[in-house]
Parts: structure tokens; C-alpha cells; sequence
């Protein structure tokens, strides 16, 4: 049977027809339509089952406020639970299937916990899983996890078949909707040459404007709309997006959305959703209002519905939810949809008018057209179980003996409007409860302020709590205008003329009737996904759940996937009547982001599969895979382990690579190795706050070796600090601390010393980096011409700027490995090409790429310390015998005052020392120095251990460093480490600089 009416739908397009299945049944829509508005058009009313009694449920609005329409859609890699059939457009092909029920739909076994009501009230589960103890792990938690949840997961094999991306977007003035206020906003924000974005999550513009009436203008609304839309399409300075939810509002003007690019049409190549991360000067939220249900038994029964939703499936698909409507109401508008069902041809028995001096001008218009209002009524309740029958009606002031019973098929309630007030909140707008609306609006002396102190939110049209066409339009411009003008574009504007019908006062009913005591068979709903009724939350109140977030954890009200957004304010008013304090004592409930539920995938974006941690390649990444290269991990990237030939084990090509750097050439790309900017007249005294020793006595020209650390003290980076001009340095660190030590500059400026005049920037992957060591480095150099690199021209912890071989590079004069190194830096996009021509050049001394490992030994022969070997987030520049780089000269940095206490002054403090085995064999790394006697736990206590060890092919044995109980007074001391597998291997304490002690290499 359909429910569609023979003309009428203003979204649909009837000469296009869509084929759908539900539950495997085929059907077909309009192009236009909504999942939902084409169900119903196919007399699928009931839709879905409730979460804890599993009553049969169908859809009770229109738009993202829709609790009950709940579907799972898609199969495979493109199954997703918990969508909305009300916000899910129509497309060919479209597989939907309801969910939570078994065996099916229409004969649900769940549906027995709605006769055990008795002993399911709310807050059961905090008394029925306590005892016994023994029942939780097997009894109650598998009960919990198997009924946890409305829709289930998808299959653990199945991958998501679609793409995602996120966008990064900055713009003057941001409108979040895009109804008739959104779009005055807009428009008189973008006359003033601001740059506007303006988000509106549904794929239509105007909002309900269209299908609520009115003039404006002289123009119908829907008119008026598409006149405002061609004027703004026409300014280069605005952008339009439509299927775009505004998600959220963040701090300093930081806002989400999420557009939804293909799900109306999965043909379509690209992302499927899109994350918008929004930056903007100013934000208007012109979001709207929700309308809200009334209380009264039977509620929730298929066929019960908002007016306003009643009305959108009318106007805007051509569909009837049913022949024979009740209107039951507090205010004017829902006499709106009783005239417009009866100017479709459609019966409304009556409107049931709980204000005893009903309704103005529309209120005579529904008289006229022969419609029976009944004032000072009220619902009894509705008669039916998958579908309304009819409604037994009462005096709203009584407890409910009823006084007619009308037959029905549909019931559509309005309990009054409320603004959506979500994402003023977000980031801590203040609400005022407004007594004449019955509802909470923004407060617009509490909103979030700029570092201007001016707001950088602000509300516009029914948001704000204006109702009626020609305050919410002249609203809506000026907030608008105002928005652009704090953004720094000055201009005025007006608004249009409008004209509404004139409403009478709305009276507050939040309970049908006024009196009714509701137990657990008369059940009127508040929370209808989530099965909330009044009687629970007078229960919670009588429990001493008096503050409504106890409240509203106590019983599930607001919670899950709507968010409270019909519920919230009726759950308040019950609290409040049962508590016996006003709305505004109450309070509510906590709005968080996003608005509505976002997908999985746009979260991630294109982080998934090979792209969830993208492998970071250096600019000469190429060239090493091609020379049988094995790679190591580190951070994000992948270096270069070793470069094994022939039949070469790793361990054999780290010793040849090691003596080839040692004996006479070595090439290394250290392109992997942090670099970032740090640059401003504060420069210097911000690096000195973050080195242990003095940055800014450096001079331009010079380099110096640098420590970082916690403010907790302990040592957290290490690198070359270069200073590049009087107010500009270079911070080199380690491979896996660039992003780190980034974000650590950044937290410290921007929480400690904000008004220092710093700027920092990551310029890591800007600058490839490559390492000439050896015996013959300066030779090679020398042999490429254009720099002049001798001792006296560029001396040890110098840097110079030049052309090298026709390329444009910076040489720093620094070493790791003990022997005389150039650090030669170019820009990216020249990396490749100087390392072959180095590369071709150094063919006569043999020059030899090495890796990571070889780099580790080399710096270990020198007693040079590894981040996150020698250190583990305990260890002290002073443990490492570090002393000489910190600064005595400096009254603070971060971590002296930590390294002050007694703890890390304890003399008992492991030290750092070299050791070298007995026997010439490698110790094992982390292996622990034994010594006598038992600790606390009953295990041998410990006097030391090994932080890094290798095999020295320069020495030709086993080396290694550790931290040792009194180690440097404890010199060519034997003491035993524990071996893995149980024995001890004797190692003798012996000066971590293992070659070359003088340094005479490296200065050479």
C-alpha cells in the first residue's frame, strides 16, 4: 500500500524512480527522497526496535534529531550500522536492513523485556550486576557485552571500501547552516568583502523556512532563498557547501566539519567523506531549532510523530504518515500541519490544544477549513501497539480520566521549540533559560572571547531563540554583519521585510496530563532510543539523583547517538518537577562534539592501510634500495642498516663499512636527522631556557653541541645548535625527536612564554643531509671545488654557506664518529644529485656508503651518548658525565631546579662508563652488574647496567657503555653482568672514549 499522495513533494522528482531494498523486500522512491520519506511512502512505518525493551519504534522526525529510525545500510566492506534513514538520501541500489531484534523486525523475542518492565527500571543494572561476585566474569559480563549496542560491528575481515580525506580551510567568517538565518548572515557578512564559508548538513538550503510559509520580501521563502543563493554564488568571497554538518567549536576559533561527498550517490569517484578543519575569525551559528515531543502514555507507539516532521513529509516528499491525524499541541505552529493535511485532502479528526486559550489566527484558519480544536485537552494516551489506532483524550488539568476516544492512524505532537544550542557550547557558551519560549538560549554576554576579548561566537535567527520571520531575519544580518566587522571588514546592512502569521504565547507541557502518575504500565517516553520515561527519572529523583548529570548517567536519558536533542528538555523539566526547583537550577547536561554521530573513516582520513603511518623517505631513498640496501625503522622513516655485498652477513658489511670511514672514506645520508628553525629577537634567551648550556653567546658562524631537557630534569635530546644570523638559529636533533622536540618549543611558547617573540619551524624534510668522513674527506671536497674547506677556513664547530660542485649547500664542521666529517646540507630537491656526484667523485678513495649500525659503533668507539640508549626518561645530564654542557654562568633552564633535589643529587647515582669484557666478547645488551644481597622483592640486587654494546672493528673486541654505582671512582674494577641464559660474563670499568681520547682526528 503507499502513502504517497497523487501530487505534491517539493524535493522529489517524480519522473525518476529508485529502486531500494529493506530487509531484503524491493521497493522503490523518487529521486529526493530521504530513506525514511520512501519507506513511509511504502507504508513501512515501523522501522526498527528500541534498545532496552525492544519495542517496535518508527521514525518520530525528519532530520538529524531522529532517535528511532536507526538502520544498518550496506553489505561487505560497506556495511555501517546506526544510520538514519531520516538523513540518508535515496540512490539506486540502496540496501538497508533494520537492526536490533531477532528473529525478525516484525516478531522480536526481545520484546518480553517490556513485561518485565517491573523489574527493569532505571539504574538496575547498578543493583542486579553487584552480587553475587562470582557471577561478573562469566554470568553478567557476557550478558552485558552480547546486548550491549544498537547496530553491530561490521565483520572483523571486512575492510572499508571507501576513501576519506580531511581538508584544511581558513576563512573570516564561518555560518554554520544554511537556513534563511544562515543565509542573511552570510549574506551580510560577505558584502563587506570578508571571505565566508557556510555549512549546511542537509542537501537543501532554506532550512524549514520553505515548508513553514510566510513572506519575505514580498517572495514566498522558497523564493526568497534561491534569490539570496544566486547572489551569494555570485561572490567570489563566499563558499557554499551543502551535506556539510558543522561537527564542532573548539577553542581560538577552531572549528569541524564533516561533508558527506558520495553517500547520495556511490557511483561517484573520490572521497566518500570529507573532514573539514576549519580556522576562522569569526563564527555564526545559525543552527536552528528542534522541536519537541510531549509526554503522555503510549508516546512512542509507530505513527506518533512531531508535527513538524509530519509536515516536512507532506511538503517536501508528498507523503501522509496517515489518513485520519490528531494534532495535539501547546502552541500555534502545529495548527500548521493540521492545515496542511487538510489542504492535501487528508482528515484531522481533531487538534487537542492543551492551552485553554488555544491559538490565534492559525487556530481560526484550522476552524474554518472544518477542523475540530479541542482547547484545555490532552492525550490520555494512544491506542495501539505497531501502530496508532487512536487516542483516548483528557483534561490537561487532572490525572487523565478520559473523556472521548477518537480513532487515528498518525498523532502529531509539539511540545514547543527549542534553539540548538550545541555548538554555542562546545567551547563554553553560557545558556539563560528563557520563561516565554520555554527554552534554554544563548547568553550573549558568555560566550567564548578572542584574544581581542571579543567573541569569536556568535548566534544568529532561531538559534538565538527568535522564532518569528522578521526578528530571526533582522537577527541573523546583524549578527552577521557584526561577525565580518570583528573580523576587521567594515560595512552596515539591513534586512528584508518579512511577514508571519501572529502566534498566541505557547503554554509549557511537558507531561499530558498535568497530573498523571505514571507507573511501569503506563509508560510515557522521554528518551525514545535509549527507553527513558518519566517514571525513571522520577525514580532517579527520589533515589538522590538530584544533579542532572548523575541523572542523566543514572538512567541513559540524552545518551548514545541523538544526544538528548528531543529529550533533554523534557528529561529537565521532570527532574525539575520532581526535585520541586525551577529549569534553570537544574541545569543540563554537558553538549559535546560532534553534533551528530561522524564516520570512522573521516576521523582517520587517508590514515588506513600503508597510509596509517606513512614511511617517511629521505631524497636519496631511491638510490639505497637500489645498492641492496637493509632498512631499519626509525620514527617514521626508514635508514639505512647496512649496505651489504656479495655474500656479506650484516654484521660482516657493518665492520667493513666502520673501517672504510675509519681507514679512508665514508658517505652517510643524514637526511633523517631533525632540523628546526628557531628565529626572532628572543631567540637566543628562549634556546637558553632550553639547553642546559648557553645559546645565546653563540656566535653567527659557530656551532655547539647542546642537551635538552624536562622540566622534570631528565635528559630528553641531544644535537648541534647552529646560530645562522644574530636573531636566527638551527636546531639539530635526533631522528626520532624532531616532531617531538617541535611540539615541545611550541608548548612551552605558547603556554610559558607567549609574549616572547619566537618562531619556530620544522624544516626537517626541506634540506637533505649528507655526511663526508674519513681520513679523505676534505680531499673529496677539495676535489669538487667552489668552497674553500680547509682547517683554517671552516675549523671544527663552524659552518659556512657555498657552492659545492655547482650546488648550493651549507657545510657544518661537525663529527660523530671521532674522524673529520662535513655535514653538507642542500636543499631537498638537489639531495639525489649531490650525493652521485659525491658518490662518483670519492670512487678513488674508495668511498663507502655505511648505515645506522655503522654510525652507532663509530659514535660508541668515541664515548659519544645515543638518546634512547645511554637515556630511558630517568637519566641526568649529570649521570652521563655531561657536567662541562651545563652551564654555570645561567640562572635557570628547564629541569635545574628537578636536578636540584635530593634524588638526583644522591651520590648512589648510576654513572656512565665504558666496559670492555674479560675475554674481547660483546656483553649483552641490557645485562645487569650484579652484586650482594637481596632487595625488598626478594630478587639480587643490582649494581649497574649496559646501555649499548657492539663489536669494535677498530678495536677489535667488545665495547660497551654503562651506568654504573659510583663508576668513574671505580676504574679498571672487574665487576660481573648477568648473561641472558644465566652466566656471567666479567667486564673491567674502563673510560667510555674508547678511541682516540685527544680528539685529534676530528680536528684535524
Amino acid at each position: 500500500m503507499s502513502t504517497r499522495l497523487p501530487t505534491g513533494g517539493r524535493l522529489t522528482d517524480r519522473t525518476y524512480r529508485v529502486k531500494f531494498t529493506f530487509n531484503g523486500k524491493s521497493l522503490t522512491g523518487y529521486a529526493g527522497d530521504t530513506l525514511a520519506s520512501a519507506l513511509l511512502a511504502n507504508d513501512q512505518l515501523l522501522m526498527g526496535r528500541s534498545f532496552k525493551y525492544h519495542r517496535p519504534r518508527g521514525p518520530v522526525a525528519s532530520g538529524a534529531e531522529e532517535p528511532n529510525a536507526l538502520v544498518n545500510l550496506g553489505k561487505g566492506d560497506r556495511f555501517e550500522p546506526n544510520q538514519r534513514a531520516t538523513t540518508t538520501e535515496l540512490f539506486d541500489g540502496l540496501t538497508a536492513t533494520s537492526q536490533n531484534h531477532w528473529p525478525s523486525l516484525e516478531m522480536d523475542i526481545g520484546a518480553i523485556n517490556t513485561h518485565l518492565a517491573r523489574v527493569l527500571p532505571a539504574g538496575f543494572y547498578y543493583k542486579m550486576f553487584m552480587y553475587p561476585r562470582a557471577f561478573w566474569k562469566h554470568v553478567y559480563e557476557p550478558f552485558i557485552r552480547q546486548s550491549a549496542g544498537l547496530g553491530k560491528a561490521p565483520d572483523a575481515e571486512a575492510r572499508d571500501a571507501d576513501s576519506y580525506e580531511h581538508f584544511y580551510h581558513y576563512t573570516d567568517v564561518l555560518v554554520v547552516g544554511g537556513g534563511i538565518a544562515g543565509l542573511m548572515a552570510a549574506k551580510a557578512a560577505g558584502q563587506t568583502g570578508a571571505k565566508v564559508l557556510v555549512l549546511e548538513q542537509t542537501a537543501h538550503w532554506g532550512g524549514r523556512a520553505p515548508v513553514d510559509g510566510g513572506t519575505i520580501d514580498g517572495q514566498t521563502p522558497d523564493a526568497w532563498v534561491n534569490s539570496v543563493l544566486h547572489e551569494l554564488r555570485a561572490m567570489p568571497n563566499v563558499t557554499l557547501r551543502n551535506r556539510t554538518m558543522g561537527a564542532g567549536v573548539y577553542d581560538h576559533g577552531y572549528a569541524l566539519g564533516y561533508e558527506r561527498l558520495t553517500d547520495h550517490a556511490p557511483e561517484l569517484d573520490g572521497p566518500r567523506h570529507r573532514l573539514w578543519r576549519i580556522r576562522a575569525a569569526r563564527i555564526v551559528t545559525a543552527t536552528g531549532a528542534i522541536e519537541r515531543p510531549i509526554s503522555f502514555a503510549g508516546n512512542d507507539i509507530p505513527g506518533v510523530m512531531l508535527a513538524s516532521a509530519v509536515r516536512d513529509y507532506l511538503v517536501n516528499w508528498g507523503v501522509s504518515i496517515g489518513d485520519r491525524t490528531v494534532v495535539v499541541t501547546n502552541n500555534d505552529d502545529a495548527y500548521r500541519t493540521a492545515i496542511e493535511l487538510k489542504k492535501a485532502g487528508l482528515d484531522v479528526p481533531a487538534i487537542i490544544d492543551a492551552r485553554n486559550y488555544g491559538g490565534g489566527a492559525l487556530m481560526a484558519e484550522a476552524q474554518t477549513l472544518g477542523i475540530r480544536v479541542e482547547q484545555g485537552r490532552a492525550i490520555a494516551k494512544v491506542l495501539g501497539g505497531k501502530r496508532v489506532t487512536g487516542v483516548a483524550i483528557c483534561n490537561q488539568q487532572g490525572e487523565g480520566a478520559i473523556l472521548d476516544e477518537i480513532e487515528c492512524d498518525a498523532v502529531a505532537m509539539s511540545g514547543g521549540w527549542s534553539p540548538v544550542v550545541h555548538l554555542w557550547s562546545h567551547c563554553g557558551g553560557k545558556l539563560d533559560w528563557d520563561e516565554a519560549g520555554a527554552f534554554f538560549r544563548p547568553r550573549a554576554d558568555a560566550g567564548p572571547t578572542g584574544a581581542d576579548g571579543k567573541s569569536f561566537v556568535s548566534v544568529a535567527g532561531a538559534a538565538d531563540g527568535h522564532m518569528a520571520l522578521a526578528p530571526l531575519l533582522k537577527d541573523a544580518a546583524q549578527t552577521g554583519v557584526v561577525a565580518a566587522n570583528n573580523a576587521g571588514f567594515p560595512g552596515q546592512t539591513s534586512a528584508p521585510d518579512a511577514e508571519d502569521v501572529p502566534e498566541k504565547p505557547l503554554e509549557p507541557v511537558w507531561l499530558m496530563p498535568q497530573g498523571a502518575r505514571y507507573d511501569l504500565r503506563m509508560k510515557a517516553w522521554l528518551d525514545y532510543q535509549n527507553d527513558v520515561k518519566v517514571s525513571d527519572v522520577q525514580l532517579a529523583a527520589r533515589e538522590g539523583y538530584e544533579s542532572v548529570e548523575h541523572t542523566k548517567r543514572y538512567t541513559t536519558l540524552g545518551m548514545a547517538t541523538d544526544q538528548g536533542k528531543l529529550s533533554n528538555i523534557n528529561g529537565l523539566s521532570t527532574l525539575s518537577n520532581a526535585l520541586g526547583e525551577a529549569i534553570p537550577q537544574v541545569g543540563t547536561t554537558t553538549f559535546r562534539p560532534p553534533y551528530t554521530p561522524i564516520s570512522m573513516g573521516v576521523i582517520a582520513g587517508e590514515a588506513r592501510g600503508a597510509l596509517f603511518q606513512p614511511v617517511r623517505q629521505t631524497p636519496i631513498h631511491a638510490w639505497h634500495e637500489r645498492h641492496d640496501v637493509h632498512w631499519e625503522p626509525v620514527g617514521h622513516w626508514r635508514r639505512p642498516y647496512c649496505y651489504p655485498r656479495g655474500e656479506e652477513d650484516h654484521a660482516q658489511a657493518v665492520i667493513r663499512e666502520v673501517n672504510a670511514v675509519r681507514q679512508s672514506l665514508g658517505l652517510l645520508d643524514a637526511s633523517t636527522l631533525g632540523k628546526i628553525i628557531v628565529k626572532g629577537p628572543d631567540a637566543g634567551r628562549f634556546l637558553d631556557m632550553l639547553y642546559t648550556n648557553m645559546m645565546s653567546t653563540l656566535k653567527p658562524g659557530k656551532c655547539r653541541y647542546g642537551l635538552m631537557c624536562s622540566e622534570n630534569g631528565f635528559l630528553i635530546e641531544d644535537g648541534v645548535v647552529a646560530r645562522l644570523d644574530e636573531d636566527t638559529f638551527l636546531c639539530h636533533t635526533t631522528t626520532g625527536g624532531a616532531d617531538h622536540i617541535h611540539a615541545h618549543m611550541e608548548e612551552w611558547l605558547q603556554t610559558e612564554w607567549w609574549d616572547w617573540q619566537v618562531y619556530t619551524a620544522n624544516v626537517t624534510e626541506q634540506y637533505a643531509q649528507i655526511a663526508v668522513v674519513g681520513p679523505n674527506a676534505r680531499k673529496l671536497l677539495e676535489k669538487l671545488g667552489g668552497m674553500t674547506v680547509s682547517k683554517e677556513a671552516l675549523p671544527f664547530m663552524a659552518w659556512a654557506d657555498g657552492t659545492l660542485g655547482g650546488f648550493p649547500v651549507r657545510i657544518f664542521r661537525i663529527s660523530f664518529s671521532g674522524e673529520l666529517s662535513y655535514e653538507i646540507a642542500t636543499p631537498a630537491g638537489y639531495g639525489r644529485a649531490l650525493w652521485d656526484l659525491l658518490y662518483a667523485k670519492g670512487a678513488e678513495w674508495n668511498i663507502t656508503p655505511y648505515g645506522t649500525e655503522a654510525l652507532h659503533v663509530l659514535r660508541a668507539e668515541k664515548g659519544f651518548i645515543m638518546i634512547g640508549d645511554e637515556t630511558d626518561g630517568t637519566v641526568i645530564p649529570q649521570d652521563l658525565g655531561l657536567n662541562w654542557a651545563i652551564s654555570k654562568k645561567k640562572d635557570d633552564y628547564l629541569g635545574k631546579r628537578a636536578q636540584a633535589r635530593s634524588h638526583m643529587t644522591d651520590p648512589a647515582r648510576w654513572k656512565l662508563v665504558g666496559l670492555m669484557t674479560e675475554d674481547g666478547s660483546v656483553l649483552p645488551e641490557g645485562a645487569y652488574a650484579v652484586a650482594g644481597g637481596t632487595n625488598a622483592n626478594d630478587q639480587r640486587n643490582t649494581q649497574g647496567r649496559v646501555t649499548s654494546t657492539y663489536f669494535s672493528p677498530t678495536l677489535g673486541r667488545g665495547i660497551a657503555m654503562g651506568l654504573v654505582l659510583n663508576g668513574p671512582e671505580r676504574m679498571d674494577e672487574v665487576i660481573d653482568f648477568t648473561h641472558v641464559e644465566g652466566f656471567t660474563v666479567p667486564a673491567r670499568i674502563v673510560d667510555p672514549v674508547f678511541y682516540d681520547p685527544e680528539g685529534e682526528k676530528q680536528n684535524v
